[in-house]
């Protein structure tokens, strides 16, 4: 019921966070509440922020046949800017969301709701993970750090998506992979077609894992008003789902064939099979959705992680051959 005081977890956990995370176990106890705003112990999300990033380098490297001790460190700056810009995000989304996470049954445990950060220590907590994201998007190419500015639109905007559209996964998906934009043009100084057709590969994928997702809170948000693509879709997600695996398989299969013609034909059919390969893990998320097993849609929705991390192989191993 909306107005509700929230009930912490024991020991202030919160209640989708994995069990026995390494936040709940060794983390020191003042820093605890703060690393749960940056969701450091569900580390899915900085996953499927990275990912895209990561994507994106490759198929730049594919794309123009260099690679130099640069690339490590863009490689590395993304894995490091990622988990700090999904904390930074994370945290201006709870602050944005407070009211209504006091509201939903899964998100009443999070550190504001529940009385564990104030408003004010969860801003000031965004901003210093902001500033350090920030001074490494300082040594990424001029063009990138005119992109990663960029992002701040897509990034503040999509927490209030859900209150004027349906479909508020888009947004996040504007967000989530705009680090495949970002990454190709750090690598090669320049942002070239291939790179935006694998961007909009990417919001197709978010739009089909964070609709698993959203399933598990279907009925609160019905109940508050918050709007999400699992309640437009509702019955018909399965075959919605089937329309964003299908869109994530061939626009990335576009981007890479963009990236990699200049290539091998064994470069160019290895590349290929990421996004092939990639389809598949999709197609057996499909299998087992339910959009009432709960625990179901959020192992479905951490296995995408590894359905990345299939495209990404290839991606890798198309540049040695």
């Amino acid at each position: 019921m909306a107005g509700t005081p929230s009930t912490p977890e024991p020991d202030g956990q919160v209640a989708d966070a994995v069990r026995d995370n390494w936040v709940d176990r060794r983390a020191p106890a003042a820093l605890r509440p703060f690393l749960r705003l940056s969701r450091a112990d569900r580390p899915i999300g900085t996953w499927l922020l990275l990912l895209p990033c990561w994507w994106g380098l490759l198929l730049s490297m594919l794309h123009d046949g260099r690679a130099g001790w640069h690339d490590l460190w863009i490689f590395a700056g993304c894995g490091i800017g990622a988990a700090l810009m999904r904390g930074a995000g994370c945290t201006w989304n709870d602050i944005t969301d407070r009211d209504i996470d006091g509201s939903v049954a899964r998100t009443r445990s999070r550190p504001i709701p529940s009385g564990q950060v104030t408003v004010r220590g969860a801003a000031l907590w965004m901003a210093a993970q902001a500033g350090i994201a920030f001074a490494i998007l300082l040594t990424f190419h001029p063009a990138a750090i005119v992109l990663g500015l960029l992002s701040l639109g897509p990034v503040a905007i999509y927490p209030f998506a859900k209150r004027f559209t349906w479909w508020p996964q888009i947004f996040l998906g504007l967000a989530f992979n705009w680090g495949a934009l970002l990454a190709w043009t750090a690598h090669s100084g320049r942002l070239e077609w291939p790179a935006l057709v694998l961007y909009v590969a990417g919001i197709c994928w978010t739009l089909f894992y964070d609709t698993i997702y959203a399933h598990q809170d279907a009925e609160d948000d019905a109940l508050i008003g918050v709007k999400s693509t699992a309640r437009l879709f509702g019955g018909e997600s399965p075959r919605w789902l089937r329309r964003f695996l299908v869109g994530t398989v061939a626009l990335m299969g576009l981007a890479v064939i963009g990236a990699a013609l200049g290539r091998s034909p064994l470069s160019l059919v290895v590349a290929l099979a990421g996004p092939m390969a990639m389809g598949w893990h999709m197609v057996w998320q499909l299998t087992r959705f339910d959009m009432d097993d709960h625990p179901i849609l959020l192992r479905l929705f951490r296995s995408n992680r590894d359905a990345g991390l299939i495209a990404l192989l290839f991606f890798a191993t198309a540049l040695l051959v």
